[in-house]
């Protein structure tokens, strides 16, 4: 079949391949929620670098993160330079326009990773990107909790952020800024902000990055802040059975919304009644100088510094040591 998107005609092959058995919905269901949310998705990804998550089967199938631009990449569709930790560069698809969306649903992607960065400067991130993730033994209500007080910390600090759901049971807050940091002062930022949270609420929030060490509270994943990490996009349908997606939220809608009701059928309506609840995102870019200084003041009071990369970095300056806390206890116990 064929769908028309801003007057480009994008061709779905296998429409009625069934992407989530659970609530019965096909490929061209993933498609026509894409267009109904076309301005909104496009939004959050227009000119960034973006890996797809693709499940050619559907959410029962196996699933794969394609980082390269696909070698059928449409001329129309522009693509950036990025440099990955390792060094290595590639170039990654950039939509610019709805239909590069619906070409992308016709590969099977179900979830768009962008870059927090634009493709005319791929060094120095334009979003602060903030991950609540609730450990075991918590949910979206902690979530909620910790969403509320991080809120008030960036108030504090000039800052505005935008809340959606991860289409899981945490929440992202994303906080637009101007692109003249680096991604290290960028990660910097998001720890003193994780730190802080933590100081506030010792007993809900924390930034152990060992999961032995965070126990029944919500983790700020400071290292999605990190270069070549990435978050679900708004509006980014997630892979489980009921075919939910990442919902942007107004701040007075988090506590009584509930993620499992924001799927590819419900957006579209909500979508239709109240628009894309985030669309002045890109009217603001706020600077960073004040969450730098914290992180400064953190370290004049004694905080240990910087915090472990992914184990799959390059090992960072002023990086403690990549060991589990109870492997390093059982090493020292051993060679005493």
């Amino acid at each position: 079949m064929e769908l028309d998107a801003a007057g480009r005609v994008i061709r779905l092959s296998s429409p009625d391949k069934i992407y989530f058995p659970e609530k019965g919905c096909t490929k061209r269901d993933v498609a026509e929620y894409f267009l109904a949310v076309g301005p909104g998705i496009l939004r959050a990804l227009r000119n960034r670098p973006t890996t797809l998550q693709r499940f050619v089967e559907g959410v029962e199938g196996d699933f794969f993160y394609q980082k390269r631009a696909p070698g059928n990449l449409p001329d129309w569709i522009p693509t950036a330079g990025i440099t990955f930790p390792s060094g290595r560069s590639a170039r990654e698809m950039c939509p610019t326009e709805v239909a590069a969306v619906l070409w992308a649903a016709n590969l099977g992607t179900l979830t768009f990773h962008p870059w927090p960065v634009r493709g005319g400067d791929t060094d120095h991130p334009d979003e602060l990107r903030i991950d609540l993730d609730p450990q075991p033994g918590t949910g979206y209500a902690d979530a909620v909790r910790a969403a509320h007080e991080l809120r008030g910390v960036l108030d504090e600090h000039g800052l505005r952020g935008w809340p959606k759901t991860s289409g899981g049971r945490g929440i992202h807050v994303f906080v637009p800024v101007e692109p003249r940091w680096t991604f290290t002062e960028v990660r910097r930022a998001v720890i003193a902000v994780g730190r802080e949270l933590e100081s506030r609420m010792p007993d809900r929030v924390t930034t152990a990055w060992w999961k032995e060490e965070r126990g029944e509270r919500i983790f700020v994943d400071y290292n999605q802040a990190a270069r070549d990490r990435t978050m679900a996009s708004a509006y980014s349908v997630r892979p489980f059975p009921h075919a939910p997606v990442s919902a942007p939220l107004r701040w007075e809608e988090l506590d009584d919304a509930e993620p499992r009701d924001f799927d590819i059928r419900t957006m579209p309506r909500r979508y239709a009644e109240h628009g894309d609840v985030h669309a002045d995102m890109d009217q603001e870019a706020f600077r960073l100088d004040s969450l730098l200084e914290l992180a400064d003041r953190q370290a004049r009071d004694g905080d240990p510094g910087d915090l472990p990369y992914p184990p799959d970095y390059p090992k960072m300056p002023g990086e403690p040591k990549r060991v589990q806390p109870s492997r390093a206890r059982r090493d020292t116990d051993g060679g005493a």
